[in-house]
């Protein structure tokens, strides 16, 4: 029987690269990471100096390696693999399940958080938050994620769904892009709308265009700015997150408008590869 996700967070993304040095140098430089020392495999590991890591760099033609969530419910990682009847790899730490456009999601129990939350103001973000998969076929990832325990918080249409495993609003997304597998985008939290100035100005003074933003989505209701990263990953800079109570209140899935004045409440222009989800 599928139980209901109530503290499960992302605890990092691992992204491959054919440069390793370049795109550890941009998440140290520009996002503010601290970089532990490569493993034998070429692989780095970035996060906040103690505690578990936010971003996992690993040697191969770019794209997404996997995600992985830190489980806080009853049962830990085993627990939501047994409840929704799924085969696992163990890998290391973590059982090691795929979703239906392949996707490796790795499930951990709870981990080291204690870097987080320190954030020095536009310096670096104070958490790694979500991840919105990319995807040609929206409702078998759905079904997926809610199989797992995830909640569906909102829909935008047959276009986006916004899935949650904790108090916030989201920290899955799916969006159809007529493109399966990898990511749309990962997000990392900051301090609160302060921040979004002093980033702007940082990213501008270091060369690093805003790719989109700074805008209020309307499903999550949280401030956005997007920058890219050197494999042109998109990289979420958000704020505010909506958050749901759901030990005190019920709350009805809800369905939003197909269209651009729902992904930015406050208008103006769309990127093209945020179009294709609208």
């Amino acid at each position: 029987m599928t139980v209901a996700l109530r503290r499960t967070s992302l605890a990092h993304v691992a992204l491959r690269t054919p440069d390793v040095g370049a795109c550890a140098a941009f998440y140290t430089d520009v996002v503010g990471l601290c970089a532990a020392p490569a493993d034998a495999d070429g692989r780095v590991r970035l996060g906040w100096g103690s505690g578990h890591h936010a971003v996992e760099l690993v040697p191969g033609p770019a794209g997404l390696d996997h995600v992985a969530f830190a489980v806080g419910d009853g049962g830990g990682a085993r627990g939501v693999v047994e409840r929704a009847g799924l085969d696992a790899a163990e890998r290391g730490a973590a059982l090691v399940v795929t979703d239906p456009d392949g996707n490796a999601v790795h499930l951990l129990d709870p981990v080291d958080r204690a870097g987080e939350h320190t954030a020095d103001p536009g310096r670096r973000p104070v958490r790694v938050q979500h991840v919105t998969f990319s995807t040609a076929a929206l409702e078998p990832m759905v079904e997926f994620y809610l199989r797992l325990g995830f909640r569906l918080t909102d829909r935008m249409g047959e276009v986006f769904a916004w899935m949650r495993s904790e108090t916030e609003h989201h920290s899955v997304a799916v969006v159809q892009t007529g493109r399966s597998g990898g990511l749309d985008h990962y997000s990392f939290d900051l301090d609160g709308w302060a921040d979004f100035k002093v980033w702007a100005d940082r990213l501008t003074d270091l060369g690093v265009p805003v790719a989109w933003g700074p805008g209020r989505h309307g499903p999550g209701n949280n401030l956005f700015l997007f920058l890219d990263d050197p494999d042109g990953n998109h990289v979420e800079l958000s704020a505010e997150m909506e958050r749901f109570f759901d030990e005190r209140a019920v709350y009805p899935t809800r369905t939003w408008e197909d269209g651009p004045g729902t992904v930015n409440l406050w208008g103006g222009q769309v990127p093209s590869w945020r179009k294709a989800g609208v």
